[in-house]
């Protein structure tokens, strides 16, 4: 059983994915752009938004949100892992 907060366990889980698609990176900087430096490419995103839903039990989370919702761990951490 794990210690973590539901956020960081949330965190750690995307972390977990993002680095399994790519292998070169040994860590990734909080203020990266994931998409910029295609740590998260176009064939990924989908995926990539169905595992947010499922670490944050929300569903839709496109509605309302733009790309820069998505283009760092800061950036998803505020939006989607917050409060």
């Amino acid at each position: 059983m794990t210690d973590l907060t539901p956020a960081a366990d949330a965190e750690a889980r995307i972390l977990e994915w993002l680095l399994a698609r790519n292998p070169e990176l040994q860590a990734i900087p909080d203020d990266m752009d994931l998409i910029e430096n295609r740590v998260i490419d176009s064939l990924d995103f989908m995926e990539f938004v169905f595992l947010l839903e499922e670490v944050t039990g929300r569903s839709n989370l496109l509605d309302g949100v733009s790309v820069d919702a998505f283009r760092s761990l800061a950036a998803i951490r505020s939006t989607f892992l917050a409060g």
